[in-house]
């Protein structure tokens, strides 16, 4: 992020009615324009929270984010420039019918079309460039996806600095602190299903998470680093459940068995590897990669890979 740019996110927020794909316009009351629901990224958040909470602030519809779709750049009054990132999200029934908006202020109303009617409809060309690109995936035959999470852990302490065995090596201050500042943009994808590494480092980095979403965290020997250097690290067995069971999913990590880790997603998915997959695994501690597959066909390919890093 540059310090003069204004950086914001939002949502191509959809639903299928009667098979029908729509999406969510918002009538803006100071504005009186249509537009996509997005805002302005206040301190501390990523750009993920900030697409979230936007979409649910300026809707009352909870979602969780999908595949990104694009990023919209153009100048305000003020000649500075501002930097909107958005993604796709699915309303779901049960969050549609949950949503509390009231026209108010700032949003004077909520309009579900149809894309063709959206084109023509939006009142800015930004806007309709970012909805032609998600209706390209949508062409593609990706719609509905889910994420599964690559999480390295936060920073621990050195070995070096360790008396005790490796796999008890705590987190340090600053660890704990990404710990912590993980959670806001792994709940913003949606994630549900908690796996670890049995180390300490990597169980208290997901600890922040589990008790925010009420889940417990599946341990396992499989991802640790460990069992990676004595050569019985077995990531494919826990890719190939996760691709299978098409849930939204944490699998930390350690920074040398994340390589393993991500071609096993590429494996499962029948990906053709390639330089992406070393990026996608080449993390620093605390930072995660969400790998999107298509829900109604996995094994058509990873449809998108975004990487994020904390602010700690």
């Amino acid at each position: 992020m540059t310090d003069t740019a204004v950086y914001a996110a939002g949502g191509v927020v959809w639903r299928l009615v009667e098979g029908k794909l729509m999406v969510l316009v918002i009538h803006r009351t100071a504005y009186a324009d249509v537009t996509l629901p997005k805002g302005k990224v206040d301190p501390g958040e990523t750009l993920a929270e900030t697409a979230a909470r936007e979409i649910f602030e300026e809707t009352g519809i909870a979602v969780a984010l999908g595949i990104p779709v694009g990023v919209s750049r153009y100048r305000m009054p003020n000649k500075r420039q501002k930097i909107v990132h958005y993604w796709a999200a699915e309303a779901t029934e049960d969050a549609i019918r949950a949503s509390a908006f009231v026209p108010n202020k700032e949003i004077a109303a909520l309009e579900w079309v149809t894309p063709k009617k959206a084109l023509s409809y939006l009142s800015y060309p930004v806007d309709i460039e970012i909805l032609e690109q998600f209706l390209t995936f949508v062409e593609d035959g990706i719609l509905s996806t889910f994420p599964i999470v690559v999480l390295r852990h936060a920073k621990a302490t050195a070995r070096e600095d360790w008396d005790g065995a490796d796999t008890a090596r705590p987190l340090t201050t600053r660890g704990a602190k990404q710990a912590h500042a993980i959670v806001g943009p792994l709940r913003a994808f949606g994630v549900r299903k908690l796996i670890s590494s049995d180390a300490v480092r990597c169980v208290t980095t997901v600890t922040p998470l589990a008790a925010a979403l009420g889940r417990k965290i599946d341990r396992t020997p499989l991802l640790s680093q460990d069992a990676w250097e004595e050569g019985a690290s077995d990531a494919r067995s826990v890719v190939g459940k996760r691709v299978r069971s098409r849930k939204p999913a944490v699998l930390c990590s350690h920074g040398p068995v994340l390589p393993e880790i991500l071609a096993e997603l590429a494996l499962a998915t029948g990906t053709l590897r390639g330089s992406y997959l070393g990026s996608a695994s080449a993390l620093e501690p605390g930072s995660f990669s969400v790998v999107h597959l298509s829900a109604t066909n996995p094994g058509s390919g990873i449809v998108s890979i975004e990487t994020h890093v904390p602010k700690v």
